[in-house]
């Protein structure tokens, strides 16, 4: 198959929304990562989905849709879950709901009687979803486990040859998965950690919400309610180590020549390191998360390459969703002196 690039003008993404109604997968931008998009009332084009990430079956989908009431036909909407699609829709919040007997595909829920939800902030994708006039599944365009795409470059290096098209929007401004809120339950359970935190969802709802995000696992028989919870994900082929703020000078004592770091630039700066030997994470939490993946990519790519060590975050606001992502890379590995 001949992976074609789409821009966001009006022809082009008619065009890719064909693609999509003829049952193929097209990769389009979101403000979290670029997502792999196929019709999810489809069941042979899901599975194409599937066959391009090489992703378990017992994973599920996030559904995405362009407008809150394309939900309408397919899941069980509560008046609290209302309540967030309002106030951070569109945006980068997902949200589990049960589902209406028979209205979505066991493909896409992984069997399960709940599927997850999401309308992004991104306009090219919004209109792509109503030209296609379906849901789309929407998982990160990119091969299951590996570091998720926020370039379409990123995406013609994992699916080029393996799925229709690609829209490229440019690179993406959160720069990791959206949060992931359990509103299936009576009381919300934040399932996976993103740019909407704990705190904001209990503000609107006035109730609270719990953070399972750090406690909550899954057994190998049993299927996870939201991607990103059972098997690996977000890691390169190379090795990677968080180190905190502490182990700086000790770290910089100990690097090999083939060893890089992905650290704020304060902390480049105090360990006296070249651009060789570093990736710029910028001096906040929002541009360090925003280029926790693209750094990951790029240095995975370098054959050179043996070790990222990777500065943790503060775990306050979005700095809990950069820690759960790098935790996961780095499959908790700590750099001990």
């Amino acid at each position: 198959m001949k992976t074609k690039i789409f821009e966001t003008t009006k022809n082009d993404i008619e065009e890719a929304s064909r693609l999509i109604q003829n049952g193929e997968v097209v990769a389009f931008p979101t403000e979290t990562v670029y997502g792999l998009g196929a019709d999810a009332t489809n069941e042979s084009a899901i599975k194409k989905v599937f066959v391009a990430k090489g992703r378990p079956a017992d994973n599920p989908l996030i559904m995405t849709v362009a407008d809150a009431a394309q939900l309408d036909e397919f899941v069980t909407i509560s008046d609290q879950a209302r309540e967030l699609m309002d106030h951070f829709w569109p945006g980068s919040l997902t949200i589990i709901l049960p589902i209406k007997p028979g209205k979505v595909s066991m493909l896409v829920t992984g069997g399960l009687q709940t599927v997850a939800f999401r309308l992004p902030a991104n306009d090219s994708a919004r209109t792509l979803i109503r030209a296609a006039g379906v849901p789309i599944v929407g998982p990160s365009a990119n091969t299951s486990g590996k570091p998720s795409p926020t370039t379409a470059q990123h995406v013609w290096h994992d699916m080029q040859n393996k799925i229709a098209g690609i829209v490229d929007d440019g690179p993406t401004q959160v720069g990791v998965e959206s949060t992931v809120v359990d509103m299936s339950i009576s009381t919300p359970i934040i399932l996976r950690p993103g740019a909407v935190t704990q705190p904001q969802l209990e503000d609107v709802l006035q109730m609270t919400v719990i953070d399972a995000t750090s406690t909550e696992s899954v057994a190998s028989n049993v299927t996870p309610k939201a991607p990103g919870m059972k098997y690996r994900h977000y890691a390169p082929d190379k090795n990677v180590v968080m180190f905190d703020e502490l182990d700086a000078l000790d770290l910089k004592q100990v690097l090999a020549p083939n060893d890089v770091v992905m650290a704020q630039d304060d902390m480049i700066e105090k360990m006296g390191l070249t651009n060789r030997q570093a990736w710029s994470l910028g001096n906040t939490l929002e541009t360090a998360t925003e280029q926790l993946f693209a750094g990951l990519r790029f240095y995975d790519d370098d054959s050179q390459i043996t070790t990222i060590y990777v500065q943790k975050m503060p775990p306050i606001g979005i700095g809990k969703a950069f820690n759960n992502r790098l935790g996961k890379a780095a499959g908790n590995q700590e750099f001990q002196i």
